[in-house]
């Protein structure tokens, strides 16, 4: 059961449009290595976990990606809220608005929708910890690439929140491995 707070776990307060960055930072959403993939593997993977300790890891950073997904999608709103279609166009929005307007669609920036092949979930412990490593260390890659083509202080914000919490994620699954390798599964 979870207890919803109302509120995004760090503020996103976008000043100034911006349709290219918005295209972008949507990968972040329903990209490969985005949020929506990362919850639910996560909240998938909990159920065959043979450790009460890593199904509440899993659970917790589950969790906490659902969060992330509030703010990605805030994020790309506030950046597309009230453009003109002049601008809309100048800023290569175009594509994504004509199937979805302003709304908010799980897609690569690649313009790819979101496919449950992105959720990586085994049986076997081990093999679902691991993916789950390297799922955090693709997230905080993604972040760094944002960053990089991101020249927007207000987004440049929540964007290295949202990465903190990638490495956040990546040490407590290697936690997690260890509980594992402990009870030597």
């Amino acid at each position: 059961m979870w207890i919803y707070e109302k509120k995004l776990q760090h503020p996103v307060k976008i000043e100034r449009p911006n349709p290219r960055l918005a295209g972008i930072i949507i990968s972040a959403l329903g990209g490969p290595d985005g949020e929506l993939a990362a919850s639910m593997r996560y909240l998938n993977q909990r159920y065959t976990m043979p450790d009460s300790r890593v199904i509440g890891v899993l659970t917790d950073v589950g969790s906490e990606e659902l969060g992330h997904m509030e703010m990605v999608a805030s994020i790309v709103y506030q950046l597309t809220r009230n453009l003109s279609p002049d601008e809309i166009k100048a800023g290569g929005f175009d594509k994504y608005y004509v199937d979805h307007g302003a709304a908010i669609y799980p897609a690569s920036a690649a313009g790819v929708p979101f496919n449950a092949m992105a959720i990586a979930s085994k049986e076997d412990a081990l093999a679902s910890i691991h993916e789950d490593l390297a799922a955090e260390q693709k997230a905080r890659a993604m972040y760094d690439n944002i960053l990089r083509l991101s020249d927007d202080p207000d987004v440049n914000d929540a964007i290295k929140f949202l990465r903190q919490r990638e490495v956040v994620h990546f040490q407590r699954f290697g936690e997690a491995m260890n509980i594992l390798r402990d009870k030597k599964i």
